[in-house]
């Protein structure tokens, strides 16, 4: 009598990441890499957990239209009308996030929050904010090799906020018609671990927690 065979057992399904009650703001600046946030939100989710509020810029809202953001978030915040103060004002998305993280940051946004500048909706969060923000850069590499980038990034360092080294990608430069290294963003499970281990330093101890490199 022929045996009857045993289906393969289906491997157990992953479970879900714990909510770890954790609330994070992710702010999003014009760039080419803005289109690739939707990636990093769930690379931020899966290993995290917690909820997300993504800061739009007006010029990111131009690569990444909020109804798109909001499919992937809790909470879209984009524009600077004051209308939307009452419920937007930079001093409430503070109090109602624990860690803010500026992706991609472009040389205009690390230039204003190194000199504590508060031209926008953004600048006075990152001003407000009473924890580091992480700034995972994007540019150029003429752009990051410039004394004056380096500069500001010394100062944010300085300040007690993260600024992990970028992580450079070759690519092709329609501009020149030749392929260039650049600085770039880490992948989203490297850009999660370094949030992940901010989120794990008591908020008043913080300042002193940075983590220049992205291994």
């Amino acid at each position: 009598m022929e045996k009857k065979r045993t289906p393969p057992k289906s491997p157990p399904p992953k479970n879900p990441p714990e909510q770890s009650g954790k609330r994070v703001l992710v702010a999003a600046t014009g760039s080419i890499a803005t289109p690739n946030l939707p990636a990093y939100l769930g690379g931020l989710r899966e290993r995290l957990g917690g909820t997300y509020t993504v800061l739009l810029t007006p010029t990111a809202a131009s690569f990444l239209p909020p109804e798109t953001a909001a499919l992937f978030a809790e909470r879209v915040v984009s524009g600077e009308s004051p209308e939307n103060w009452p419920t937007d004002k930079p001093s409430r998305l503070v109090a109602d996030h624990d860690v803010l993280v500026v992706l991609p940051a472009t040389a205009n946004t690390l230039a204003v929050a190194a000199a504590g500048a508060a031209p926008n909706r953004l600048g006075t969060v990152i001003l407000s904010a009473d924890f580091p923000v992480v700034f995972f850069p994007v540019m150029g590499a003429l752009m990051w090799e410039k004394a004056a980038v380096q500069r500001n990034v010394a100062q944010l360092r300085e300040d007690g906020h993260l600024v992990p080294e970028p992580v450079w990608h070759e690519g092709f430069d329609p501009g020149t018609g030749r392929r260039s290294n650049h600085p770039s963003l880490p992948s989203p499970e490297q850009a999660a671990e370094v949030v992940g281990e901010l989120l794990t330093v008591p908020r008043g101890n913080r300042g002193n927690h940075c983590r220049p490199e992205v291994s």
